[in-house]
């Protein structure tokens, strides 16, 4: 089975795997280099707007991710062809880092507002957001508004998800009658409903922000909306050759 995978989703989902199994097992450290922090933060590398795409927080968020890749990636590389594939995949993961991180940056100009309005300047706080050398006794001497800034610079945006909602997004634009079966439907749904419902519930979720949810809804819809137009641009073009 594995076999048949066309190239380029083989070998994203063995780098996908490879790099979990040393950030889950043998360095664990290694995730909190690689996974991407807002550009603000004192966390944030150049290199962690790729890299956070092959970072995954558990088995179930990897395991779904690359169980997604292999069902709709070889279809859509077959037809765009090896090369545009990739740039396309890369397109969406920087897509979803820009819009989760457009979203990211209004939540923390209103907490940063927040404080400067209770006379505390925000920029100490950013200052000491260093996830390797922050204290307990820091974090609890800041004040709620402060505890939330902090929280903004620390916690990473990881994961393939971004990149395969533009893929998922690309594949139903292409076939939008193609029968998709889900776990939790028992009857298959057209392509061209499911996106819509998808897209719908992830906007509703991220502006939401549901107190537990760590899933980074806007990453999702930044990954879709690249997606979805990229593959429109090239549908367009491919139409105009025949």
């Amino acid at each position: 089975m594995f076999q048949q995978l066309t190239p380029i989703t083989r070998n994203l989902i063995i780098i996908n795997a490879v790099l979990f199994v040393l950030s889950t097992y043998i360095y664990p450290e290694l995730l909190y280099h690689l996974a991407a922090y807002f550009p603000t933060s004192p966390n944030f590398k150049s290199w962690q707007i790729i890299t956070h795409m092959f970072m995954h927080g558990g088995w179930a968020h990897i395991m779904f991710n690359m169980f997604t890749l292999w069902s709709f990636g070889p279809v859509l590389e077959r037809v765009m062809g090896a090369n545009k594939y990739l740039l396309f995949y890369f397109a969406c993961g920087l897509g979803s880092f820009v819009l989760f991180n457009v979203w990211n940056f209004y939540n923390i100009s209103q907490v940063s507002q927040l404080l400067l309005e209770q006379g505390v300047n925000p920029a100490p706080v950013i200052e000491h957001s260093n996830i390797f050398t922050a204290t307990n006794e820091y974090v609890n001497s800041l004040t709620p508004a402060g505890r939330q800034l902090f929280e903004h610079m620390v916690t990473p945006m990881l994961g393939a998800s971004g990149a395969i909602f533009g893929v998922v997004t690309a594949f139903a634009v292409l076939f939008p009658d193609a029968k998709l079966f889900l776990m939790f439907i028992p009857v298959p749904v057209k392509a061209k409903y499911l996106l819509p419902v998808i897209i719908i519930g992830s906007i509703y979720l991220g502006i939401s922000q549901i107190s537990g949810d760590n899933v980074a809804h806007f990453a999702h819809l930044g990954g879709a909306l690249v997606g979805y137009i990229w593959i429109k641009i090239w549908k367009k073009k491919q139409n105009t050759f025949i």
